[in-house]
């Protein structure tokens, strides 16, 4: 599917927060083996595949993942969480990377033709009208739910329900 609307060299930026929050809506996990495997098959081997996550330097679980990402194939860009204190003497955490996501998406502009975008987040807003305004084709991958109209006005859009059996883990 994504191939028909791809154009040249494709580099593919992936919100893993935004991407955690989706599976719940989805209600099924995205094997990110089989979204490596479906960006090459439609795309080419060729195609750069960028994933933006918070790091909790204690989480074991959290660091096979990311091992596992880097093993097959994408380029991971992590920052150390922070916990920040609320006005309930709780905490919460802080696990953001949108603004490195969207320089690094608009630095690397001359890089690709293509840039695909899974994230539904409306702060992506801008810099797709300045990769558009580059003559940058953008695609936009998220779910119903979980992707504001700022990013429907502007981008082609593809849910990942769509692909389903190509992406999900069995």
């Amino acid at each position: 599917m994504l191939h028909k609307f791809k154009k040249g060299r494709v580099y593919v930026f992936i919100d893993a927060e935004n991407v955690f929050y989706s599976q719940r809506t989805l209600g099924w996990k995205i094997s990110y083996q089989k979204l490596m495997q479906y960006f090459k098959k439609e795309c080419g081997n060729d195609t750069k595949c960028f994933i933006y996550s918070g790091k909790d330097e204690h989480n074991i679980k959290q660091s096979k993942f990311l091992d596992m990402l880097e093993i097959n194939g994408y380029t991971v860009c992590t920052k150390v969480i922070k916990k920040i204190k609320n006005r309930e003497g709780g905490y919460h955490w802080k696990n953001n990377l949108d603004i490195e996501l969207a320089f690094e998406m608009d630095d690397m502009k001359n890089q690709y033709d293509t840039a695909v975008l899974i994230s539904g987040d409306s702060d992506f807003a801008t810099p797709i009208d300045r990769i558009k305004k580059a003559g940058k084709q953008i695609i936009v991958m998220s779910t119903r739910g979980h992707i504001s109209k700022e990013l429907l006005e502007r981008a082609k859009f593809i849910d990942l329900r769509k692909i389903r059996e190509e992406i999900s883990q069995k």
